[in-house]
């Protein structure tokens, strides 16, 4: 047995799918197939039942799935330990961020990493934040930003920054003649578009607009911001964008500004409470809260 079977496992169950989990592991799917036989073979059990339309893993194929990705995530801690002896910044760092901030934090952020930590390579995930979490807390992933919720899980808080909601209306909207910030009441009775389940900036709006006396238009639901603001340039109706994608200016579309107290979302990063990287996760954050300052 070795760590690379052990991967070789761990990506099969991930994926579902022999193929899929050679082209991750970069080997042959025969190669894979067959380090996966001699790990059976020498273990003296059965962890896949094998059929040509799916893949599925015996009760104690998944256990052993389980205590897989436990050695995998003790082995990639003590890799990064012997790199941070000499530099805490260097290695890979897998960092996952929600749909609603990845496309637009990202390029303030990337290019001020790349310059303060040349010898870290950063691999970005974009993902709901329920599967950001799940990853982060088997090990997939080092550190997630996303909007601040109650957590009852092992993680730590990093503050990144507070942004304000700003409201999105068409051009030719009755509205978008407002230079100065708006109260909430003008969202009373109008029609919102939100974005699908699983987005939490979807339940962050909602209780901000049903607040407010708005109804969503439950014939349409985004499954991106900047699909959310195609159909706010139609005239569908409007909606509550995050300040950071409000500073993207998109054609059709006035962005407007909500008087004191506006509402607000707080964006952190979180990582494991007893990650090895923490050091490293910090001095990223400390970058991300620099660029977005400025």
């Amino acid at each position: 047995m070795n760590i690379r079977d052990l991967q070789y496992l761990v990506a099969v169950y991930d994926l579902n799918n022999f193929s899929k989990a050679a082209e991750r592991c970069f080997v042959s799917q025969p190669t894979l197939s067959g380090q996966l036989k001699k790990l059976e073979d020498e273990l003296g059990v059965s962890l896949i039942e094998r059929s040509t339309r799916q893949v599925l893993f015996t009760p104690l194929g998944e256990k052993v799935v389980t205590q897989a990705r436990e050695i995998l995530q003790t082995v990639g801690s003590i890799r990064n330990l012997a790199k941070e002896n000499d530099d805490p910044m260097a290695g890979e760092f897998h960092i996952g961020l929600i749909p609603t901030v990845g496309p637009f934090l990202l390029p303030l952020v990337m290019p001020e990493l790349s310059k303060q930590f040349p010898k870290a390579s950063l691999y970005l995930y974009e993902l709901q934040t329920n599967q950001l979490i799940e990853k982060l807390l088997k090990g997939e992933l080092d550190a997630v930003v996303l909007a601040k919720l109650d957590w009852q899980h092992p993680v730590q808080e990093l503050p990144l920054y507070e942004e304000e909601m700003k409201l999105a209306v068409a051009s030719e909207d009755v509205l978008a003649v407002n230079t100065n910030p708006v109260g909430l009441d003008v969202l009373e009775n109008r029609s919102v578009l939100m974005l699908e389940d699983g987005h939490c900036l979807r339940n962050q709006a909602l209780g901000v607009c049903f607040s407010a006396g708005a109804k969503e238009d439950g014939r349409f639901q985004a499954t991106s911001m900047d699909t959310l603001l195609h159909m706010v340039a139609t005239g569908a109706g409007m909606t509550l964008i995050p300040e950071l994608a409000a500073r993207k200016p998109t054609d059709g579309v006035r962005f407007l500004s909500f008087r004191n107290p506006a509402p607000t979302r707080e964006i952190i990063m979180l990582v494991r409470k007893h990650s090895t990287r923490l050091v490293a996760i910090n001095n990223i954050a400390n970058v991300i809260k620099a660029s977005v300052i400025e």
